[in-house]
């Protein structure tokens, strides 16, 4: 392999480091002598990397559930050195029947899934468009196409997500912009840890929605089969690809569980050829 040389070097940005997925991404980008610029919700929460990698890791406090925050920040940013490749991995979900949801769960569900990602893709593009590349990953979920019960905001911000990107890729990749979305499966994160149940109602209790509450509550790391490690290994072959793909799919059960739910897609819709065309003009 031939050695790494300065011009070869990325700034990242990585959303959502304080620890999972968005921490080893920023230890393997640090590790492989690249600078990032990672963004936390606790202050000292990469003290460790930072004093490890002096002079290649900025940390920015951010709420992404605080648009004002989010612009302020990407402001500064902006000021910095160029950032080549743009990691959009904060999440969580809340847990429980729509019905079941605060108006204020449902927002910052959504500006943390889906209006966060857009305000900070949309910061990118102009400098990415003008110097002639850059990348964009969107950390989506098996959840950006399928629906579960218990999870309807976080589907609402993951399909978001998705149809906003295949968008706005096409807009760009004419300038050398590539955006890619990767739909991951129950990965050794620690995601249970982010999971914000409601308060349970009566009505729900015994039915899925609460069968499915209860497997969540009690379900331990062993349910997650994803290697944190081979998905990083995974995204960063992606942002090395030359021409990478709109969507990478990481995890044998979102592999079965997003191919299921196509195929059932596919097939209902198939089923309605003859309805569809039943609505022309008959000249």
């Amino acid at each position: 392999m031939p050695a790494t040389t300065s011009k070869d070097l990325r700034h990242w940005f990585i959303t959502g480091a304080s620890g999972g997925l968005g921490r080893q991404l920023t230890e393997h980008a640090l590790h492989h002598g690249e600078h990032v610029t990672a963004t936390v919700r606790r202050a000292g929460a990469l003290d460790d990397l930072r004093a490890a990698h002096p002079g290649r890791l900025t940390v920015e406090l951010l709420d992404l559930a605080r648009p004002a925050e989010v612009q302020e920040v990407l402001s500064r940013i902006a000021r910095t050195d160029p950032v080549d490749v743009v990691v959009n991995n904060a999440g969580y979900a809340v847990v429980g029947a729509a019905e079941e949801m605060t108006v204020e769960q449902i927002r910052d569900q959504v500006e943390v899934l889906l209006l966060a990602p857009m305000l900070i893709t949309r910061a990118f593009l102009a400098p990415m468009r003008e110097r002639g590349s850059g990348r964009i990953v969107q950390i989506s979920s098996m959840g950006g196409q399928l629906g579960i019960p218990t999870h309807s905001s976080y589907h609402a911000g993951k399909w978001g997500l998705e149809g906003f990107t295949e968008s706005v890729a096409r807009e760009v990749a004419e300038f050398g912009v590539h955006l890619t979305l990767v739909e991951l499966g129950g990965t050794r994160t620690g995601f249970g840890s982010a999971l914000r149940y409601t308060e349970e109602t009566t009505a729900y209790r015994d039915t899925t929605v609460g069968r499915m509450r209860r497997q969540l509550e009690t379900a331990d790391d062993s349910v997650f089969t994803g290697d944190p490690a081979k998905v990083v290994a995974a995204i960063r072959d992606t942002v090395l690809d030359p021409d990478p793909p709109l969507r990478i799919t990481l995890g044998a059960d979102s592999y079965s569980a997003v191919h299921n739910a196509l195929s059932e897609r596919l097939s209902a819709l198939e089923a309605q050829k003859e309805l569809a065309e039943s609505v022309a003009f008959t000249h």
